[in-house]
């Protein structure tokens, strides 16, 4: 079951009955005493309410709702972003939520998107999402549409390498004011913290907007950042997908590298949060879960359609919720929206 908490590209060799993995560094790994930490924690603050289900019942449904990534739900931030495996089912939970958007065609802007993610993460921070945005809009106006899929890529590449990417564009703007690669400082996850405000970022855009159209080398950045890698402790994307991303520009922009990494198929299937893109708009399971609601919805005697459909979707997220499912035994429950219409029509 915890093997299923590591990150995908460490999954294959971090294997518990691995006898030549030391203890303490799939531990470590597969962040197990994170999420016990985590267990004991919400059974302390939340005491009564779990112990009526007993201990042993609560710790096997919050390592199961763990390992099938439904723990992200309403909980805060600085969880979600806690492991890679946190970050990846999050990233799922926002697809599958919102996947209808996408079939639907509708174009959204950023604040728009970071309104559903905060259905999710109330206290979901705003850089995440504008730092996305300057992907899909190549740095340009923030405030424009952009569709599901190209936003979701692009997010998803954003909020699972979010340290990385904060450290390359560290040694992309070293390469813009003409440091040579034997001088550019590679930064540690500690420098992330000394990076220039939104509002900073902001000043310089100006002065540097006419460099920044014009890029930097790409075997230059390409060195700069295999060397990196070599003393990043945090996840990365795979150096031969960088690369190839890489060799595609002769000149390249921090935001187009970027782009092109989102875009990259097996960048994608190393996260292992979503499907590919001509799979994105499909999900049997999900589908599955509709049509019963729409039954539901449709037999239920003198409910007001719309009325119905909030209370069946209030319920559909309930169900998602591992916090909810812990210590909640829930039927579906179609709802009304108490208007005078159904009571009118009762009477009538």
């Amino acid at each position: 079951m915890l093997i299923s908490t590591l990150s995908p590209e460490r999954a294959t060799r971090m294997n518990r009955f691995n006898s030549t993995v030391p203890d303490d560094e799939y531990l470590a790994d597969s962040n197990v005493l994170f999420y016990l930490s985590d267990a004991v924690t919400q059974l302390l603050e939340h005491k009564e309410e779990y112990t009526q289900f007993g201990v042993i019942r609560y710790f096997a449904e919050y390592f199961s709702s763990v390992k099938n990534s439904n723990h992200v739900l309403f909980r805060e931030y600085n969880y979600i972003r806690a492991t890679p495996h946190n970050r990846a089912s999050f990233i799922r939970v926002f697809w599958r939520c919102y996947r209808q958007i996408g079939k639907n065609g509708d174009l959204l802007s950023m604040l728009e998107y970071r309104s559903l993610l905060q259905l999710l993460c109330p206290d979901f921070p705003l850089e995440i999402l504008q730092s996305a945005a300057r992907i899909v809009l190549m740095d340009d106006a923030i405030d424009c549409l952009m569709s599901f899929s190209d936003f979701l890529y692009t997010f998803q590449l954003q909020f699972y390498y979010q340290e990385f990417l904060d450290s390359v564009l560290v040694i992309y703007q070293d390469l813009l004011a003409g440091k040579s690669p034997n001088t550019v400082i590679v930064p540690t996850s500690t420098s992330i913290e000394q990076l220039p405000s939104a509002a900073a970022e902001e000043n310089d855009k100006e002065e540097e907007e006419e460099q920044q159209q014009d890029g930097v080398e790409p075997s230059t950045l390409a060195q700069c950042i295999d060397a990196f890698c070599d003393r990043f402790k945090h996840s990365y994307p795979p150096r031969s997908c960088m690369r190839e991303v890489l060799e595609q520009f002769n000149k390249v922009s921090y935001y187009s590298f970027l782009m092109g990494l989102a875009k990259h198929e097996t960048i994608n299937q190393t996260i292992g949060a979503l499907p590919s893109k001509a799979e994105l708009l499909i999900d049997p399971e999900m589908d599955q879960e509709l049509d019963k609601l729409i039954a539901q919805i449709s037999v239920s005697p003198g409910s007001n359609s719309s009325g119905s459909a909030v209370g069946g979707l209030k319920e559909v997220q309930r169900k998602a919720s591992p916090r909810r499912n812990i210590h909640h035994r829930r039927k579906m429950e179609v709802e009304s929206d108490g208007s005078t219409e159904e009571t009118d029509s009762s009477e009538n």
